[in-house]
C-alpha cells in the first residue's frame, strides 16, 4: 500500500514502504475499529496507474480502464488522525501484530511523516496498491 497526493508534484518525497502494512492490513483495520478511528483501506482508491499496472501483469480486464470512476481524494488530516492513533498503540503494544509489530510500526511512521507534510501544504491524498 502506498500514498498518492493528489497532483503532478506536491514538492517531498511521497514513497513510503506499506509492504508490511500490505500483508497485514485485516489486523491493522482491527486495530484501527478497537481504536475508534477510521481503517486505513478505507482510504482506498483505485487510480488509473495502478490499474494499468495490473491489467498489464495479465491480472484484470482491460475494459475495467474505462469503467474506473474517478478517484476519491481525502483531506490529509483524516489520515494523520487515523495514522497517529495507530502509531501511538503500536508504540505501546507493538506485539499486538506479533512479530512484525515493530515493522508495521517504522512504515506507519513514515505514513504520518509524509502525512502530515501533505497536511501542512493543504493537499489531498489516498491509498493505492501496488500490485507487484
Amino acid at each position: 500500500m502506498y500514498i498518492v497526493v493528489e497532483g503532478e508534484d506536491p514538492g517531498y518525497d511521497i514513497f513510503v514502504n506499506g509492504s508490511s502494512l500490505a500483508r497485514h492490513e485485516d489486523a491493522v483495520e482491527r486495530l484501527a475499529l478497537r481504536l475508534g478511528v477510521r481503517p486505513l483501506i478505507e482510504f482506498f482508491s483505485a487510480d488509473e496507474n495502478s490499474m494499468a499496472l495490473l491489467i498489464e501483469e495479465g491480472a484484470g480486464n482491460p475494459e475495467l480502464l474505462r469503467k474506473l470512476p474517478p478517484p476519491q481524494w481525502y483531506p490529509a488530516g483524516d489520515g494523520v488522525a487515523t495514522v497517529a492513533s495507530l502509531v501511538a498503540a503500536l508504540r505501546k503494544e507493538p506485539q499486538q501484530l506479533g512479530t512484525e509489530g515493530a515493522l508495521v510500526l517504522a512504515e506507519l511512521e513514515e505514513y504520518a511523516r509524509v502525512l502530515a507534510k501533505t497536511e501542512e501544504r493543504g493537499l489531498r491524498w489516498h491509498l493505492a496498491v501496488s500490485w507487484r
